[in-house]
């Protein structure tokens, strides 16, 4: 049994300062008298009505506790469902060069690219995530799992500086593709996240493409960064000066990268672009999930409102009748 308006429950404590309250007036009610000896009074056969005296009050109580689960309205549920899902495999590859601290998005491409991370991962849950970070070098920040609160906590604490400087993209992939080469989902997807061209590493970024399609991984593509210059905070002593520094993604190999294994490549030039972009990936990779679900619920408060107006009516009997004269 389940309740629809649970919070009325709360109710119930009032029922504690009710009793409080009845059985001080009860002892302050009470009539006394002082005699010698109570001996001659102990004997003294007690009438029925001594057993009934806070039948009353008791039926009053229990009135007011069916009353208030009449209002948190009781439902019986009739529940099956039957699921089918098949989640897919994800690596995240993101550029954490000191470039990606540019402030062309706001607070800046890292940040940006995190935040948007994030919200992405929120909305699958039922994949495989992981996240490969490359600069000049590259490693694995959290292999594939699906415990996403973990997940999302290890990409908040991304930041640049981990890391020889510099753009492997090349490495960021062929790591990423070791992570999902033995993966036994039908679907294996990389998304790569850049704002400059190739400059390290001992993998080229075409080589590394190939080896993920011949391991049938799709990899998607994105250029962060506005087009022309954009500001870079550059620090001088104790301040920061920001200095305008050339956009330069190579879009072209980008592009080939996502051509050949058979994926998108995406420009975001903005928050709501790279936002957008993320949007269109989680539309290409959605996650098979068919569903058959029955839920009936049947309200159950009308056995306690009888129940109540039972109580009620009893009590209401008793105090005209049989304990009618008794205060």
């Amino acid at each position: 049994m389940v309740f629809a308006n649970i919070e009325y429950l709360f109710l119930l404590l009032l029922l504690i300062p009710y009793i409080v309250w009845y059985i001080l007036k009860r002892k302050k009610s009470e009539a006394t008298l002082q005699i010698s000896d109570a001996r001659v009074y102990a004997h003294t056969p007690k009438s029925y009505k001594n057993y009934l005296l806070h039948v009353p009050f008791l039926l009053r109580c229990l009135a007011l506790v069916l009353v208030i689960l009449v209002l948190a309205r009781p439902q019986t549920t009739n529940k099956w469902q039957n699921s089918e899902i098949e989640g897919i495999d994800i690596m995240l590859a993101i550029d954490v060069s000191t470039s990606m601290l540019a402030e062309d998005l706001k607070p800046n491409r890292l940040e940006a690219a995190k935040d948007v991370a994030a919200e992405f991962i929120n909305g699958r849950p039922n994949d495989n995530i992981g996240i490969t970070l490359f600069a000049g070098e590259t490693f694995t920040q959290c292999p594939l799992t699906v415990d996403h609160a973990v997940l999302l906590d290890m990409i908040h604490n991304i930041k640049c500086g981990l890391i020889t400087d510099g753009t492997a993209v090349g490495m960021g992939i062929a790591n990423a593709v070791t992570r999902l080469k033995d993966s036994k989902a039908k679907s294996k997807v990389i998304i790569l996240l850049t704002d400059g061209t190739n400059n390290k590493g001992d993998i080229s970024p075409m080589t590394a493409a190939e080896i993920a399609k011949s391991f049938g991984i799709r990899v998607y593509t994105i250029g962060v960064g506005t087009n022309g210059m954009a500001p870079y905070p550059y620090p001088v002593g104790n301040t920061v000066q920001y200095v305008s520094m050339p956009v330069e993604i190579d879009e072209k190999t980008l592009t080939e990268i996502a051509g050949t294994t058979d994926g998108n490549y995406f420009r975001a030039t903005s928050n709501s672009k790279l936002k957008e972009v993320y949007e269109e990936i989680d539309k290409l990779e959605k996650t098979k999930l068919n569903v058959k679900e029955y839920s009936k619920r049947d309200e159950e408060y009308h056995w306690f409102a009888l129940a109540a107006f039972l109580c009620v009516l009893l009590e209401v009997l008793l105090r005209n009748s049989v304990l009618k004269k008794i205060p």
